[in-house]
């Protein structure tokens, strides 16, 4: 049997532009609640944040903003941003949202990256806040957006008319920038038209169940399109409720999440798997005093490769509170189909392989094994999935190649790149540039082609060294890439792990990483780095950049953020006060 999944027939959208969906949305009682780091709520109904984006949408065109222009947004989750970013919609604009400051120990390295995105994107203006804007200047300084970089409440202090343009399916909604977890992010342009095709999927998807209301819970960043699309986007599509925490708030606590799923007996609620991972390590049972986990539907793990240990734990830790191993739903997408491709079934047990990992990095064949692969499901409605060779042919079940999407989501260009949207689009079909395999009508993924990882002669996937990690004490979670390097010492390449420790970690941390893996793989590591917590470089939604952390360590790059404290920080407000500064002058 060829790998080839088609997904159901998808019916019509419901609405053909966001715009549309928003005034739907706004007819209901349905809203947001915002939720802030002490766990203090507010509530914006679907209607007050249409008012407000009215508003805002007056004062864009006020300051020039037309249909087609792009607004950047460099915004918490909060209010601000719902203003920017729905304004931006009804100005007949992009938006654009971006990653604020979070790694205070590389502002450098933030300030050429968003300028950077700033520019391919060809933002008119850039929207943020009081305190982001701070340690913007630089960012503005080098892309000099038209407009300038107001904050959202300067904007909106001068909004005293409403304005909705209006809008067709082919225009752009949405810029979103891809993860860049192999190259430097590429501005993904989608239309209105595939943005809610792809709601429209999912909607197909989440069933709502009897006698229940539904609402969601995420504290996923809005710049992703896991957190935007997945739960923002899709909350107004239902419409529903849906309960915003912010990111750093559950990096900080990770409990908070689960107890806004119990509070709000939320059914849906989205997370890549180190997040169900954080709370295995962080979460203490007297924090969930209460706690019922039992309307959680829907626990979608995605984003990241998918971890059976971490699954099961998740299950057998969290069972005692309500949480039921049915409702974890591994699935697979990517920015360039503006979400998912393909989802595992709501109900009944998931599917994992046992597979021989030698015989997979050796023959890209599937044999029966020891080494678990968790399935991603089929492919959602309205999508086709194959598995194909270097050479294009449609591969055989249980044979690894390349995997290709096709579906009404997919996006229109790499935005003003029409040289890497020729190598992504090929005929209506993405190539999503990670391998993987099809058994009994389901996706199995293997990795990112070009993370592979050669060792003698055998093709390996990162995540096969990565995940025997899981367990090894004083290991950041998450926070360790394996990659294939030529040792000084050698002409052949060989395996280095590069892992951060956490608290308290043992002096032989570095013996104990190589034999973890060695005892499951077979395969010893050549040479282990300990590194400091967050040297490793990642992309905007968190994932481990592993191609630039091999440059980085060949290169002798590879270092720790610098420290951060009140005196850095406040070098860095005042280095970007001048950027301001200078470039009002030059303006």
């Amino acid at each position: 049997m060829k790998a080839r999944l088609v997904g159901q027939p998808l019916a019509a959208p419901k609405f053909s532009t966001l715009n549309a969906t928003l005034a739907h949305a706004a007819s209901t009682d349905l809203g947001l609640f915002l939720v802030d780091a002490r766990e203090v709520e507010t509530r914006l109904t679907w209607a007050e944040l249409q008012a407000r984006a009215q508003r805002m949408a007056a004062a864009l065109a006020k300051l020039g903003v037309v249909r087609g222009d792009r607004v950047a947004m460099v915004l918490p989750t909060g209010a601000d941003f719902m203003d920017a970013f729905f304004g931006t919609l009804l100005a007949g604009a992009v938006p654009v949202p971006l990653y604020p400051p979070v790694r205070l120990g590389r502002m450098d390295e933030y300030a050429r990256t968003t300028s950077r995105m700033l520019q391919i994107a060809g933002a008119k203006l850039v929207l943020t806040d009081r305190r982001i804007r701070l340690l913007l200047g630089k960012a503005v300084e080098l892309a000099r957006p038209a407009l300038g970089c107001p904050t959202v409440t300067e904007v909106m202090d001068d909004a005293h008319d409403a304005l909705a343009v209006d809008v067709t399916p082919d225009m752009l909604g949405l810029i979103q920038f891809s993860s860049g977890s192999t190259v430097d992010p590429k501005p993904v342009a989608l239309t209105h038209l595939a943005l809610v095709a792809q709601l429209a999927s999912l909607r197909a998807l989440l069933v709502e169940q009897p006698g229940t209301r539904e609402k969601g819970v995420s504290w996923l960043p809005l710049y992703h399109d896991m957190g935007l699309i997945g739960c923002l986007l899709e909350a107004m599509y239902a419409p529903g409720d849906l309960v915003l925490l912010p990111p750093e708030a559950f990096l900080a606590k990770p409990s908070i999440w689960l107890r806004a799923l119990s509070r709000h007996q939320a059914t849906i609620s989205p997370a890549p798997n180190f997040a169900y991972g954080l709370c295995l390590k962080r979460v203490r049972d007297e924090e969930l005093e209460g706690v019922d986990l039992s309307h959680w539907t829907y626990a979608l793990n995605g984003a990241e490769p998918i971890s059976a240990e971490v699954m099961n734990r998740f299950c057998e830790r969290f069972g005692r509170y309500g949480f039921r191993r049915e409702a974890l739903m591994p699935v697979y997408g990517l920015s360039e189909a503006a979400l998912a491709v393909s989802f595992t079934p709501a109900t009944g047990e998931k599917a994992v392989a046992f597979i021989d990992a030698q015989v997979l990095a050796e023959k890209r064949e599937v044999v029966a094994g020891t080494r678990a692969l968790v399935s991603v499901g089929c492919a959602v409605p309205g999508c086709e999935l194959e598995i194909r060779s270097d050479a294009g042919a449609v591969l055989d079940e249980k044979q690894v190649g390349n995997v290709f999407a096709k579906g009404p989501f997919l996006m229109k260009e790499y935005f003003a790149n029409p040289d890497a949207t020729a190598r992504a689009l090929k005929d209506g079909w993405l190539d999503t540039g990670d391998l993987g395999f099809t058994d009994a009508g389901q996706l199995y993924l293997c990795g990112r082609a070009k993370d592979i990882i050669i060792i003698r002669g055998a093709n390996h996937a990162p995540q096969e060294f990565e995940e025997c990690l899981e367990s090894v004490a004083g290991v950041r979670t998450g926070c360790a890439v394996a990659c294939g390097f030529i040792a000084p010492d050698s002409q052949d390449e060989a395996l280095l792990i590069l892992a951060e420790q956490g608290d308290a970690p043992p002096s032989d941390l570095a013996d104990q990483i190589a034999s973890a893996i060695s005892a499951r793989t077979g395969i010893r590591p050549h040479t282990v780095v300990v590194l400091a917590p967050g040297t490793l470089p990642r992309t905007s939604s968190g994932k481990l950049r592993h191609a630039e952390a091999l440059r980085q360590y060949l290169a002798g790059q590879l270092a720790a953020p610098k420290p951060v404290n009140l005196l850095s920080v406040g070098g860095e407000m005042a280095k970007s006060a001048l950027a301001h500064a200078r470039r009002k002058l030059g303006a």
